[in-house]
């Protein structure tokens, strides 16, 4: 990337620091080292409407799910009531054990009856959660992509890509984690609570009161500790992507490191990381690990004061021994849903977030194409002209000031200067990848915001210095020029290109896998297919960007061949750093700081003794670099 082009890619520092404490992590849940940090919506109402809108898409599903929800639920209320009525049925009558068998038996029948269906539906209320689940996340999913494809440049250009990555996975997932975990658990969890409430308040109304009192001691304790756990845990969070992103840093540039003899200083530094996340962890797990056995405590004080005061009762004739038991079960019922309601509730807030930050990219305006010309490619010749254009990445900071740049069908135009000068801003424009401020720029005298879009870059092709290949065939790869492109004349583009003798060598030929990036390729093979892509798109318009600047100079002699049989009958516009490669350019444009400062072939601009001689001079003649 240019310098001009970087000064408007730089993600705001505040982004990129959250991206850094992120570790790595997921959004939400409980990541290998405890909690993970809770993230709040700005928007909670309103995001949570339009998630609700995806979750719903699927009714059926949906209202199928809550359906059995409600069935297990009221299966599990059940249960105790079963319970204390067995238990009743054994009493003592004159000092000796009664027990009505028949009635026992058919209660028990009853329990075991409940229990097994309980267990069924409750399978398929995991199977119906996951398929919801997983109907929302393509549904999401299908809708992000679609508008992450659809970004303009330079939404990409100034956006962390590492975080909208994180969008489309991290935070796609929490959304499906909680949907496929979390909605029937916090269905469940309210009705159980309405649920117990009620039966425990038709037993003994003084024994319900109790339970209910015994919500908030549970609820201030938890808070007390979950404050301190998710303050370490959120520092902990930020250690660990700092140590994450300095062991990736030094992997990276491992030769460096060993090449400057700089091994030590990487491990202390190192060290003093490792040193601060155990400390932070150490912290982070005691305040974590308190919360169980608290809870149990106040749990086991709940049944130790509905033990004691429903013995009295029962003693008094007021209770039987069989409601005791059965509000023993139910305060367990009762305490465990509404510390799930709490779980759930930040949880649900982290998805919530998540899907906030998903729906932000959704809601970027797409690229703008009004383009309503009717012009084929075939119909575009290649004349361009650029009028008076202004342009600046960056508000206040103008790459091209009032340019001009008139270039006639099937010339080679060479484009030079230093790093900064606006040189790929032009490409970028052409394309409009960008728009202009202000000016206009024609192809065959019609302006590009008059051709659609699609038409106009059918019309060019692009070669860059880094190029970018797909994980997939050679063959696919080169097709990527042209779709409908069959294999005859993906062979004949290699050919042109001077690929076919490197490809043809390999064992499997043009159906030879590339892995990422077409690492498994030299740099100069790679960039043979990219100008066999190029060839096969046939385009009216060839953009060469700096397409030999990272190879070797035998290499770079096949590799200007292959461009020049791709430069034939077509316009040309070709950046370079290397001067080497534009003296059989029909023109060179010399560019400083978003000027035309020098125009001619290279005997001109060489006797001219201007910008461009002491470019020339600088890479041939051993003046400073």
């Amino acid at each position: 990337m240019s310098e001009e082009r970087r000064r408007g890619a730089q993600a705001p520092a505040e982004q990129q620091n959250q991206n850094q404490n992120r570790g790595g992590g997921g959004r939400g849940g409980r990541g290998p080292m405890g909690p993970m940090i809770i993230e709040k919506p700005k928007d909670l109402i309103g995001t949570l409407k339009r998630l609700i809108g995806y979750v719903g898409r699927d009714r059926i599903l949906l209202f199928s799910l809550i359906g059995i929800v409600v069935v297990v639920t009221l299966l599990g209320l059940v249960g105790p009531a079963l319970q204390g009525k067995a238990i009743d049925i054994i009493s003592l009558e004159n000092g000796e054990d009664h027990v009505d068998v028949p009635a026992l038996v058919q209660v028990l029948l009853i329990m075991g009856g409940t229990y097994l269906l309980q267990a069924g539906i409750n399978c398929m209320q995991g199977i119906l959660a996951a398929k919801l689940s997983r109907s929302t996340v393509r549904s999401l999913r299908n809708d992000l992509f679609q508008s992450i494809i659809r970004l303009p440049i330079r939404y990409t250009d100034t956006h962390n890509h590492g975080d909208i990555m994180s969008r489309m996975t991290n935070d796609v997932e929490t959304i499906s984690n909680t949907i496929s975990n979390s909605l029937a658990s916090l269905v469940s969890s309210v009705l159980t609570v309405v649920g117990v409430l009620a039966i425990m308040f038709y037993y003994n109304w003084f024994l319900a009161l109790l339970n209910i009192l015994m919500v908030p001691i549970s609820l201030v304790v938890t808070r007390f500790i979950a404050s301190r756990s998710r303050k370490y845990y959120k520092k902990q969070q930020a250690v660990l992507g700092a140590l994450n992103g300095d062991v990736e840093e030094k992997v990276t540039a491992l030769k460096t490191v060993t090449a400057y003899s700089t091994q030590k200083k990487s491990f202390l530094h190192f060290q003093g990381l490792s040193r601060e996340m155990r400390r932070t962890a150490i912290k982070a797990q005691i305040y974590g690990s308190v919360m169980g056995p608290v809870m149990n405590f106040i749990g086991n004080f709940v049944f130790l004061v509905i033990a004691a005061v429903g013995g009295y009762l029962a003693l008094k004739d007021v209770i039987t021994i069989g409601t005791i038991a059965l509000f023993i079960n139910y305060s367990r019922q009762f305490t465990r849903p509404i510390n799930e309601i709490a779980n759930q509730y930040n949880v649900i807030q982290t998805a919530i977030a998540g899907a906030e930050r998903v729906f932000a990219v959704m809601d970027e305006k797409p690229e703008i194409d009004e383009g309503k010309a009717e012009l084929a490619k075939e119909d575009i010749r290649g004349d361009i002209d650029f009028e008076h254009i202004d342009f600046s990445y960056v508000k206040g900071e103008q790459v091209l000031k009032d340019f001009d740049l008139s270039v006639k069908q099937g010339q080679r135009i060479a484009i030079v200067g230093a790093t900064g000068s606006g040189k790929t801003t032009i490409v970028n424009l052409l394309t409009r990848f960008y728009e202009i401020d202000a000016g206009s720029i024609k192809v065959d005298g019609v302006d590009v915001r008059d051709i659609p879009k699609n038409t106009l870059r059918s019309a060019i092709a692009i070669v860059l210095q880094d190029t970018v290949l797909f994980l997939d065939t050679i063959r696919e790869n080169i097709r990527y020029g042209n779709l409908a492109a069959g294999n005859g004349e993906i062979e004949a583009a290699a050919k042109i290109a001077n690929a076919d003798h490197f490809v043809e060598r390999l064992p499997e030929g043009y159906d030879t896998m590339l892995s990422e990036s077409g690492s498994n390729l030299s740099q100069g093979q790679r960039q043979l297919l990219s100008i066999a892509r190029a060839v096969l798109a046939d385009p009216k318009i060839l953009i060469l960007d700096e397409a030999t600047s990272s190879i070797d100079t035998r290499t770079e002699l096949h590799i200007q061949e292959a461009m020049l049989k791709l430069m034939e009958n077509r316009t040309s516009l070709i950046i370079a750093h290397r001067l080497s490669t534009i003296r059989d350019a029909d023109r060179i444009v010399v560019l400083d700081a978003g000027h035309i400062v020098e125009s001619g072939n290279h005997e001109e601009l060489l006797a001219a003794k201007g910008r461009y001689y002491e470019l020339y001079q600088t890479q041939f003649a051993g003046l400073a670099t």
